[in-house]
């Protein structure tokens, strides 16, 4: 329900854009970029920083006396801003190496684009603000429930113990199987039967995928594993069946090598239908989000000093010169990889018209199901896809490489807009509840994306020479996956005349259309399960041991749900209310706590490795151990997580 005043009144005045804030919100925003960075190209999704990053500003902000919920609010605003932009990067950039257009990750490129395209995220974000804040009401519940951290911390509450306790948790077990090679950081096993029967279980051993397994809930993270569950219990043994082993002997080097070439393909097929169903499903509500946004473009606003603190939004003229202002370096880019200036604008104007149409549309996907739910990676292979044959028409197929990396560097400005448009909707949210001004968070997103751009070529390109990116190889056997970028190349090369397995394609999009069907059933009978088609084209395309480990997560939400209800029977409606509040706080900054931690060790890894050499921590001089001691670990983990919020329930219920 929409509040009737914001926390804190709009004739209240609160010191919000401080130097401090501006210092804390760049460094924040730096340390989540690169985190999720990481994280995003091992497991191929991200979470929103939001809460952390609140959490973090108030237990720093809390050593000045004047420190409040409005400037703790700019904070967050301005990290979340960093980790959005991460995601918008690692979905498109690493297609440009993966096809070998790319060496490595050029600095100047790589950062004008980030920037242009997080900053544009946010200038075309700006009208939206009060049409589907304001005036719609749209939940964000996200940024509601980043409010409600900030008024909890502004009362006295305490909760960054346990993102403290997450993040010691899972950089040591990071650094205990990535560095020191103590255990394998996989627990998997494969059986090749008669050279027909093909047996595959596989668990990744990373808590951090566990925590983002209990952070999405189990709807998804079931959806997820039904993605895996497709491409290796059905469609890799069936494959195996109909064609044979060939000359691999290895049972789980054999399911690997067809799921590479083949089995995953089906996934780019599911993403192509879910991005395009995106589109369709929510046509209604995007024509009222453009007409609103353009609307406000097009009446410009009422001068800053007549109105409330509350109300006042960037002015529009400013609005419209920076979208101008930006658009030149990304024009001189583009033009770099055609050399034809009528290419060039054409290209340009396309990423203007999909950055603002997918912006709108990422905010209002924000307002209804929230930033981690946004299909921001099926809107993205939609444009990829449309640029590609808008191109391969106008360009030909003669050079496939400049083709294709131009098709990239669009999808790139677009999804780095829809990333922050999303996610920065809620942080406006977040501050339509609390009370701050609306110009001055929306400078805060504008730092985050500054701070976020300037780091995110170095940190790629530790991270490519330490682990790699893209399918395993001799040189780098535990290669981020880079699962999105990796569909994202496939698709624009595929376009270009590549050797894209269009029958593996088709049937993942016939998956696709069973999927939005079983959902639209569902839809109809009410149901509280519902399938999401990009979930599980993910799941496809993902290995099946980072499936399972998410799977785990979400039956770890499930049971946390379940002792909930077993206690909302046992304790006072008061009592349940506040444990439960408590409780699920709790589960959330230690599983946001162990993503951070594992993901910021992993990057420091990944420094060490570079400067020196892979053997840098192995102090041990024996071989890497199995699995089992990592498996164990990882069984006492998941007890933690469940031990945590019980305990946080617990004492909140009985006040403590």
């Amino acid at each position: 329900m929409e509040q009737e005043k914001p926390y804190v009144s709009p004739h209240t005045k609160l010191p919000e854009l401080t130097i401090r804030a501006v210092i804390l919100g760049a460094v924040l925003s730096i340390a989540l970029s690169a985190a999720n960075a990481y994280f995003g190209l091992f497991a191929g999704l991200t979470v929103s920083a939001s809460i952390p990053a609140a959490v973090i500003s108030m237990a720093f902000l809390k050593v000045f006396r004047n420190s409040n919920v409005l400037e703790n609010n700019l904070v967050q605003t301005a990290a979340s801003a960093g980790e959005s932009l991460a995601a918008g990067v690692i979905f498109t950039f690493p297609a440009l190496v993966l096809m070998g257009y790319w060496d490595e990750f050029n600095y100047m490129e790589t950062t004008l684009i980030a920037l242009a395209g997080g900053v544009l995220g946010i200038l075309f974000t700006i009208p939206l603000r009060q049409a589907l804040i304001v005036k719609e009401k749209l939940n964000f519940p996200e940024g509601l429930a980043t409010a409600e951290v900030l008024k909890t911390g502004e009362k006295g509450g305490s909760f960054i113990k346990y993102l403290v306790y997450g993040g010691l948790i899972g950089g040591i077990f990071k650094l205990g199987s990535g560095a020191l090679n103590i255990w394998l950081g996989i627990f998997e096993k494969g059986v090749l039967i008669k050279s027909k029967a093909f047996l595959y279980f596989g668990l990744n051993l990373s808590p951090a995928l566990v925590a983002v397994g209990y952070i999405v809930g189990l709807n998804i993270a079931f959806l997820v594993f039904l993605g895996g569950a497709i491409s290796w219990y059905f469609a890799i043994p069936i494959h195996i069946f109909m064609y044979g082993p060939g000359e691999t002997e290895n049972a789980i080097d054999l399911g690997y090598k067809v799921w590479n070439s083949q089995i995953r393909y089906l996934g780019v097929g599911a993403m192509i239908v879910g991005g395009l169903w995106a589109l369709i499903s929510i046509r209604k509500s995007l024509a009222s989000a453009l007409t609103s946004g353009i609307d406000a473009f097009k009446k410009g606003g009422t001068k800053m000093s007549e109105k409330l603190r509350t109300e006042m939004d960037t002015p529009m003229s400013w609005v419209i010169i920076g979208i101008g202002v930006l658009i030149v370096p990304i024009f001189f880019i583009y033009l770099n990889v055609t050399g034809v200036i009528h290419i060039t604008a054409l290209m340009t104007l396309v990423m203007v018209i999909a950055g603002f149409l997918f912006s709108s549309v990422a905010g209002y996907m924000a307002g209804l199901v929230g930033s981690s739910n946004n299909p921001i990676s099926g809107v993205t292979i939609a444009t990829v896809l449309s640029a590609a044959l808008l191109l391969a028409l106008v360009l030909g197929t003669n050079e496939p490489a400049a083709g294709a990396a131009g098709v990239i560097l669009i999808g790139a400005v677009v999804c780095c807009a829809a990333a922050i448009a999303g996610d920065n909707m809620q942080d406006l949210k977040a501050g339509y509840v609390l009370g701050s001004t609306p110009y001055k968070q929306q400078i805060m997103q504008v730092v985050g994306v500054v701070a976020g751009a300037i780091v995110m070529a170095p940190v790629l390109n530790y991270l490519l020479e330490a682990y790699g990116m893209g399918p395993a190889t001799p040189a780098h056997p535990n290669s981020l996956s880079a699962p999105q970028a990796a569909l994202m190349q496939s698709v624009a090369v595929g376009i270009f005349g590549g050797n894209l397995p269009w029958n593996m394609v088709t049937i993942g999009g016939v998956i696709g259309i069973i999927i939005i069907a079983a959902d639209q059933y569902l839809a109809k009978r009410n149901s509280t399960f519902r399938m999401p088609v990009l979930a599980v084209a993910v799941g496809i395309y993902l290995p099946l041991e980072l499936d399972t480990a998410i799977f785990v997560g979400g039956i770890l939400a499930w049971l946390v749900n379940k002792y909930f209800n077993k206690q909302k029977k046992e304790k006072s409606e008061t009592n349940f209310i506040k444990g439960k509040e408590t409780g699920e706080k709790a589960g959330l900054l230690f599983a946001s706590g162990l993503i951070t931690g594992e993901a910021l060790m992993g990057i420091l890894i990944a420094f060490a490795i570079v400067a020196k050499d892979a053997e840098f921590f192995r102090i041990f001089d024996i071989p890497p151990a199995e699995s089992y001691p990592g498996l164990v670990l990882f069984v006492l983990i998941t007890y933690l997580l469940l031990f945590f919020v019980k305990k946080a329930f617990r004492k909140a219920a009985e006040g403590k």
